[in-house]
């Protein structure tokens, strides 16, 4: 398979995993479920590496923007990207691509691959919660307390799993390393 087709299949597959754990849905205390998108979003990072690990995110937008149903809940449509959540989806591409960017560094110096990781992480969580606060008109502690505090400990376990994951299959995919 060549480079441009194999880049594309990935790029596909790497959507559509994205679509189905998304509607993977950790009930937690608060009433908000956590669910694995931003698992795969790690994911998309650390296999496709930043340029397409963010395109597949770009297309896994587009496709929830038209209304097909690959947004959390089995939902998509223009209202999800507007919503108090919109912002979290929104910045799945830049999260790929931060996290994708530290790839380089897996073998040679793990602890900035990690930190890359941890960065991706972190702009999800401020895009997401700023827009949270604008759209609810809530203020913005009570937009953290409500949209990060409660789901730090999972983005650890989803982060470290996801980038553990991620180098595995890198190592098992030869032509990823491209």
């Amino acid at each position: 398979m060549n480079s441009k087709t194999f880049d594309i299949t990935s790029i596909a597959l790497m959507t559509a995993v994205t679509a189905v754990m998304a509607q993977i849905a950790i009930p937690m205390p608060a009433g908000v479920p956590m669910t694995l998108q931003t698992f795969a979003v790690t994911l998309a990072g650390v296999v496709l590496g930043s340029k397409n690990g963010g395109l597949s995110m770009v297309l896994y937008i587009l496709m929830g923007a038209i209304g097909l149903p690959v947004f959390s809940g089995f939902r998509g449509g223009l209202a999800m990207l507007v919503g108090p959540t919109g912002g979290f989806l929104l910045s799945f591409p830049v999260m790929a691509f931060i996290i994708g960017l530290g790839v380089k560094y897996i073998k040679d110096k793990p602890l900035i691959f990690w930190s890359y990781l941890a960065l991706g992480t972190i702009i999800n969580y401020i895009i997401g919660t700023i827009v949270f606060s604008l759209s609810t008109g809530s203020g913005l502690v009570p937009s953290f307390m409500a949209c990060v505090f409660p789901f730090i400990p999972t983005a650890v376990i989803k982060l470290i799993v996801g980038g553990l994951m991620g180098i595995r299959l890198r190592d098992a995919v030869p032509q990823l390393k491209h």
